[in-house]
């Protein structure tokens, strides 16, 4: 009876050390975006939004403390492979949250994959990720390249536009973007007469707007993003295409570029799935909040990283904290309803968000709601197997 009850006593102190371990070990996250170069900004944006959530639960997801390790990828796919495994085999990361360039998460969630690590991408559209690369500890907070572009098509038909123009980077996101705007334009009965592009991150755009400007096309869908997207559109504007052919485009060219695009962006027409004026109580709060803590307004990029934590909150609740549960935090992630500033959303067997994609309008220094271009767009995840 004494040995049984000592055993009892043992076990249950054994127990109690054990689950006291598990609170003391910290939660290691591994933050691989850039932190130089074009897409610097975007990078602090995502760390800044992530931080923020984790900040309001007190600095703990799920009762665990954080331990954040950073590596600048430079938006270089040939440096993605070496820099993703610094995260990985050096310093041992249970979560990794990245990145910004479709080419380095490519190689990203290849990495991951590999070492079945937990990936939350938080910017990078590429199709690929949620399609054949897609995996059990592959996720997404921000969206497919598909997802914005496509919800554009429906838009510019009923806007009376037959037919098209596209223009972009001759590069992955340039070409997916353009594929999913060409599908929702020609499903809805348009037609897209040329698809122009050029080499990724050349913007000399002068020889393609002669040609559109011969071309007559009733509107133009383009796709750039950071300095590309200021060059374009001031050189549209300083052209005069504005005047006769409307440009119409996938977000990315008006977030976090109005600034230095100025009066050459005004009323320009985009598709995201984040916008100014929501007006809600969720966005107001999380606005305010960002404002307070980094003294700037959140953007896109803010709001994917701020719901990055938010989904690994949902998987370690889920888990209490009790990260070598990693299918049931895995599954716990899968199932979730994200309570985002952008609206909440769940995600799909790929791990991709479906979401509201809003028509936004420039309006000096905002992209304003307009509307609800399409509710609650999955990507079809073409190519997913699981």
């Amino acid at each position: 009876m004494t040995h049984a009850l000592t055993r009892a006593a043992l076990g249950a102190a054994l127990m109690l050390a054990a689950s006291g371990a598990l609170a003391a070990d910290k939660l290691k996250v591994g933050f691989m975006l850039p932190y130089s170069g074009t897409f610097a900004a975007l990078g602090n944006a995502i760390e800044n939004g992530f931080k923020l959530y984790v900040a309001e639960q007190g600095g703990k997801l799920g009762g665990r403390e954080i331990e954040y390790f950073k590596v600048d990828d430079e938006s270089n796919p040939s440096k993605a492979a070496e820099n993703a495994n610094r995260l990985i085999k050096r310093d041992q990361v249970d979560v990794l949250i990245g990145t910004v360039h479709s080419g380095v998460a490519m190689a990203l969630a290849k990495a991951a994959k590999d070492a079945d690590t937990t990936l939350i991408v938080t910017n990078a559209g590429a199709n690929a990720i949620t399609g054949p690369l897609c995996g059990p500890g592959i996720f997404r907070t921000s969206f497919t390249n598909w997802q914005p572009a496509y919800a554009m098509g429906p838009v510019a038909k009923a806007r009376g536009h037959k037919t098209a123009v596209t223009i972009t980077w001759k590069y992955a996101a340039g070409d997916e973007a353009i594929g999913g705007f060409k599908e929702g334009f020609e499903q809805a009965g348009g037609k897209v007469v040329k698809e122009l592009s050029l080499p990724f991150p050349n913007v000399e755009f002068q020889s393609l707007l002669t040609e559109i400007a011969a071309l007559k096309p009733d509107m133009v869908f383009t796709f750039f993003a950071g300095g590309g997207a200021v060059k374009f559109v001031q050189d549209y504007h300083a052209a005069g295409l504005d005047k006769t052919i409307p440009l119409y485009g996938s977000g990315f060219l008006t977030d976090g570029t109005l600034q230095a695009q100025g009066a050459s962006a005004q009323g320009l027409l985009t598709t995201l799935h984040y916008a100014d004026g929501l007006n809600t109580p969720r966005d107001n709060a999380f606005r305010a909040d960002y404002s307070k803590a980094y003294g700037a307004q959140p953007d896109v990029y803010a709001v994917q990283g701020y719901d990055a934590a938010q989904l690994m909150q949902s998987g370690l609740s889920a888990v209490q904290g009790d990260f070598t549960k990693k299918a049931d935090f895995r599954q716990a992630m899968r199932g979730a309803t994200v309570d985002s500033p952008r609206g909440a959303f769940t995600l799909s067997t790929a791990g991709n968000p479906v979401q509201d994609i809003y028509l936004r309008r420039v309006d000096g220094l905002e992209n304003k709601v307009v509307e609800v271009a399409v509710r609650k767009l999955a990507d079809p995840a073409r190519g997913c197997k699981l």
